[in-house]
Formats: C-alpha cells, structure tokens, sequence
C-alpha cells in the first residue's frame, strides 16, 4: 500500500517562467492539468494524495490541506506529526509514472529522493519523516542529502528519467510533448503547441 503523498502546489499564478508563452490563464490550467496527471500516477499505485495548497480551491479529487506559510514551511509543520511513511512529490512532473513511483517506494533506505536538474529536489520518499525537515528552493538536492545525512538517515538517489523534468520553461515544454501522454500534453496540444527541429535541435512551437 502506498503512503499519503504530498503535492506541493500553487493554484494562482504558477509558473511564471511560462509567462513568455502562456498567459496567466493558461498557465493556471496548465499547472491544474499536470497535478491531474500526478494524481492519476499516485493513485494508480494506491497512493493517498494530499494537495498542500498556498490557498483554498476547489478539487473533487482529492484531499486538499491548505498552508498560509512557504514551501519548507508548510512541509516543515506536516512532517514531524507523521509516524507513517511519508511520499513528497511535485506537481510539475506529469512524466513520472507507476514504475517509477515504485522503485522508490520499494527503497532498503530510511528515504529514497529523485534530484531535478539544476540540483533541485523533485520527490522525496521517507519511512520516518519525524526525523527530517525539508529545505527546497536552490540547490535543494544538496540540502537534503546533508539534512539526511546530519539525522543519521541512509538514503538511496534515484536515477530515473520519469521523475527528473519538472516542467518549468518553454524548454522543457519538448520533453513533455515528446515523452508525455495524459493531460498536460492533451492541453498543451489544444493551445497548438508542436514540436519543431530547427537547425538540427528540437523546440516547440505555437501555431495560433
């Protein structure tokens, strides 16, 4: 059975470093379309998801819990309440799929961590979460690993391609058109979005 996982998410103007392709709107309803696609991978390993919102939205889906407070924050007030294990995952990352999420789960370490590239922090799995505080933002990876390391935690590094795009610029708008296949993707696609090679590299386009 797989823990209660914790999306971080931000309903109202995310992904702001879109803003040079995506309006506001758009990029809200992009940023709804991924969570659904995380949604769907978690509960199709019997996840419990649990939406920790900046503020209060609506969602038929699944549990939402809302913190007036930062990402570290909001996580930091969760974690030492929970004796049970624990899975953190980020609402950008609508390539991570089942096998993914299992090999994870399935880690002999006290926690298993999916880096993001730039040395940020895309998951991180913990069988005893009261011992560890997140710190994102940054080099978030490097953070995490000696917050582990200082709470005496072994941890595996999980290196796999699902898991590490987190969606957050016009490029990486490529790997998701490529490798994707739920919402976002469907989305994306409804706006005209297309791939393009240009010059022997592969971009994206949008054709009004």
């Amino acid at each position: 059975m797989c823990p209660h996982a914790l999306i971080p998410y931000k309903p109202r103007n995310p992904k702001t470093r879109l803003s040079q392709v995506l309006d506001q709107d758009e990029r809200e309803r992009f940023a709804q379309a991924m969570l659904e696609d995380v949604i769907s991978v978690l509960k199709d390993v019997n996840c419990s998801p649990v939406i920790v919102g900046t503020e209060l939205f609506d969602s038929e889906l699944v549990q939402i819990t809302v913190k007036d407070a930062d990402l570290n924050q909001a996580l930091n007030e969760i974690l030492p309440t929970n004796t049970q294990d624990i899975l953190i995952l980020m609402a950008d990352l609508p390539l991570a799929n089942e096998a993914a999420i299992r090999r994870m789960l399935k880690t002999e370490k006290d926690m298993a961590i999916v880096p993001g590239r730039g040395g940020g922090t895309n998951a991180i799995f913990l069988k005893e979460p009261s011992r560890f505080r997140v710190n994102y933002y940054g080099a978030s990876f490097f953070k995490n690993m000696q917050i582990a390391q200082d709470a005496g935690l072994s941890v595996e590094g999980i290196d796999s391609f699902r898991p590490h795009p987190d969606i957050d610029e016009q490029d990486d708008l490529v790997e998701l058109l490529i490798y994707g296949s739920g919402k976002s993707k469907a989305y994306l696609e409804g706006l005209g979005f297309t791939l393009s090679d240009e010059k022997g590299r592969v971009g994206v386009v949008r054709k009004r």
